[in-house]
C-alpha cells in the first residue's frame, strides 16, 4: 500500500476533556504548537460545551485566542449544538465539529438530543458553518456501539451517514466511542459508509479500551477511510460513556502507518518528544507505547 492518510491531532480536545488534571490555558496552547511542529495540519483545538459539564474545556475561547491564526493548520472546535457552534465561530476557528448519535441513550446523557435530532441538529450547525464561509464535519459517535443499549445497526449508521451527507460536511467520522470496535465490523462499517456518501470522505476515530484500537486503525485504513482521529500519547476518554479509555495514541498511529508505506506528513521524534513534554505536565505516564519504546529502526523519523 503506498498512498496517504490524514491524521487529526485530537489530543487538546478529546485527550483533556475526561482528565481529572486541569491543565493551563498556556499549556494548552504549547501542546498544540508542539503538534504543529511535529507536522499536524488539522488539530481540534477545544470543544464549546458547557463549562460545568466539562470543566477542561471552560476556556475554549482563551485557548484560541492566545493560540491565534496558524497558517496553513486547520483549528477544529468541537460542538454539540447551535449555542456551542455560535460561540466556536464567534471566536474564530476555521470547522466546526459537530456529533450526531447512533444510539438514543447515549445521545441524551452526552448532549440532550435523541439520534434522530442529533443529525437534524449537526446538519444544522453545518449550514451555520457554511453561511460564515467556514466548514463543518460530522462525527457519527457510538457508531459501533453502546455502553447503555449495547450492538448498533449498522444499516442505522448508513442511513444516519447518508442524511447527514446531504447538509454538505466535508467529511464524515465514525465512532468508536466507546472502544468495542473489532476490524471485521470497521472494515464492513467503513466500506458500507464510503459508498453511501460518496464522493465524501470517511474519517474514523478509535479508542483502545479493548486494545484493539491499532487493529481497527489498519482496518480502516485498508477499507479507504481517508483520515484518522488520533491523541497524543493515548489520552481521552469521554465523562458520559462509562469505561472508554484513551483514543489511540498519535505516535503508535504514524509509527503503524510509517512502517506500513503510508505517508501522514508527521515526524515521528517530534510525536514522541511532544507526548514526552505532555507526560510530565499531567505528572504521570502516557498509555501510547511508541514513546516508551522509541522509533524502529533506531532515529527513524517516520
Amino acid at each position: 500500500m503506498t498512498r496517504a492518510v490524514e491524521l487529526v491531532e485530537v489530543g487538546p480536545r478529546d485527550g483533556l476533556q475526561n482528565e481529572s488534571v486541569l491543565l493551563s490555558t498556556a499549556n494548552k496552547v504549547e501542546l498544540i504548537r508542539r503538534c504543529v511542529a511535529a507536522g499536524a495540519r488539522r488539530i481540534e483545538v477545544a470543544s464549546f460545551v458547557n463549562p460545568r459539564k466539562v470543566p477542561q474545556m471552560a476556556d475554549a475561547e482563551a485557548v484560541v485566542e492566545e493560540l491565534g491564526e496558524l497558517e496553513g493548520v486547520t483549528r477544529i472546535g468541537l460542538v454539540l449544538n447551535l449555542r456551542g457552534a455560535e460561540r466556536a465561530l464567534a471566536c474564530g476557528v476555521d470547522q466546526l465539529g459537530a456529533v450526531a448519535v447512533a444510539s438514543d441513550s447515549f445521545g441524551i446523557r452526552n448532549q440532550g438530543q435523541t439520534s434522530t435530532q442529533s443529525v437534524e441538529e449537526a446538519a444544522r450547525i453545518v449550514a451555520l458553518a457554511r453561511a460564515a464561509g467556514r466548514s463543518a464535519q460530522v462525527t457519527i459517535a457510538t457508531a459501533f456501539g453502546c455502553p447503555f443499549e449495547g450492538a448498533v445497526d449498522p444499516a442505522h449508521v448508513v442511513q444516519m451517514a447518508r442524511r447527514l451527507a446531504q447538509a454538505g460536511p466535508v467529511e464524515i467520522a465514525l465512532a468508536d466511542t466507546i472502544g468495542v470496535a473489532v476490524p471485521a465490523e470497521v472494515t464492513a462499517l467503513v466500506a458500507a459508509v464510503r459508498a453511501a456518501i460518496a464522493p465524501l470522505p470517511v474519517r474514523v476515530h478509535f479508542h483502545d479500551t479493548r486494545n484493539t484500537g491499532l487493529a481497527n486503525v489498519w482496518a480502516a485504513v485498508e477499507a479507504g477511510a481517508a483520515t484518522v482521529d488520533a491523541s497524543l500519547g493515548g489520552l481521552g476518554g469521554c465523562p458520559f460513556a462509562p469505561g472508554a479509555a484513551g483514543n489511540v495514541g498519535t505516535e503508535d498511529v504514524a509509527y503503524l502507518l510509517a512502517r506500513s508505506g503510508v505517508e501522514t506528513g508527521l515526524d515521528l521524534a517530534k510525536l514522541i518528544a511532544a507526548s514526552q513534554w505532555l507526560s510530565g505536565v499531567m505528572g504521570k505516564a502516557l498509555p501510547a507505547s511508541v514513546s516508551r519504546a522509541g522509533p524502529f529502526p533506531s532515529g527513524e523519523q517516520g
